[in-house]
């Protein structure tokens, strides 16, 4: 493996990191690592270690720590680093900076001044979690990490209910058993769902199961690492011709025929000319 030291453009790359194994870092990531006039990293320790195993020279460049409690001030000296002809590399402290990591505020700095913004793309918890849980990856919507009060995650679960997407959240070993328990109460305990421990490490596990046996399973266990909790998509509703009429005469009492079957046959997720048929007879029957 050769890394690659050349003069960057300035502006601000974001490095993605390994999630676990320091293998998984890519060859561009290195050569970001060591050609960047300065380093910004989430973690400097961090950086500096991944840049030891992987024989990326620092020399006399600046490190300088960007994480979640730093201010404008930071930001604003970055920014000017840059609109001075500085290259700067941002790694975060694991995976793809800005997927719940820090640096959303600074990438908006760095735009608003009109600067370069170059992705650097690679190691990412969300896509390893979904690459093995065997759940669809067609759709998914990415959550971040559920509240921690425990009527507020209740409410927030509630609404992501009936997403038509494969659901992923990140969660601390210490509310494993407690997300799990208020999945199971809000989505089913027959949903299919999976844990992810560990990615890429050497205690890594997967466990796929029904949200019941998942939590049943976790109940007593003591959690350690880093968890990817993934839950499937809400089963497609099958309105039978009961519901479909209670639906039509609600909808019938504020509108017309048309709209009233094009909102229910999207709501019921039924054929569009089925439910407009049932509206015309139902609104000629009564």
């Amino acid at each position: 493996m050769q890394i690659e030291t050349k003069p960057l453009s300035p502006g601000l790359y974001f490095v993605a990191t390994p999630i676990g194994t320091a293998r998984d870092i890519t060859l561009r990531a290195l050569d970001i690592l060591a050609s960047a006039d300065v380093i910004a990293a989430e973690d400097t320790r961090t950086a500096k270690h991944l840049m030891r195993i992987h024989g990326v020279s620092l020399g006399d460049r600046p490190v300088i720590a960007y994480h979640d409690h730093s201010g404008p001030d930071m930001r604003a000296r970055i920014v000017q680093m840059i609109s001075d002809g500085k290259s700067v590399a941002y790694a975060s402290e694991a995976g793809t900076p800005l997927v719940a990591d820090p640096g959303f505020q600074l990438s908006r700095a760095v735009i608003d001044a009109e600067l370069p913004l170059i992705g650097a793309p690679g190691p990412s918890a969300v896509l390893a979690a979904l690459t093995v849980s065997g759940l669809p990856t067609d759709k998914f919507m990415f959550a971040g990490f559920a509240p921690t009060a425990k009527g507020a995650r209740k409410k927030w679960l509630t609404e992501l209910t009936d997403l038509q997407a494969t659901l992923v959240l990140y969660e601390s070993p210490k509310r494993l058993y407690a997300l799990l328990t208020d999945l199971v109460q809000t989505f089913g305990e027959e949903r299919q769902a999976v844990v992810c421990r560990e990615l890429t490490k050497k205690f890594e596990e997967v466990v796929r199961a029904p949200l019941a046996e998942l939590a049943e399973s976790f109940k007593d266990r003591a959690v350690k690492g880093e968890i990817v909790v993934l839950v499937d998509r809400a089963p497609v509703r099958v309105a039978d011709e009961a519901s479909l009429e209670d639906a039509l005469r609600d909808a019938l009492k504020s509108q017309s025929v048309k709209d009233a079957a094009t909102d229910v046959a999207e709501a019921l997720n039924l054929p569009r000319r089925q439910v407009y048929q049932a509206a015309l007879k139902l609104a000629k029957d009564e």
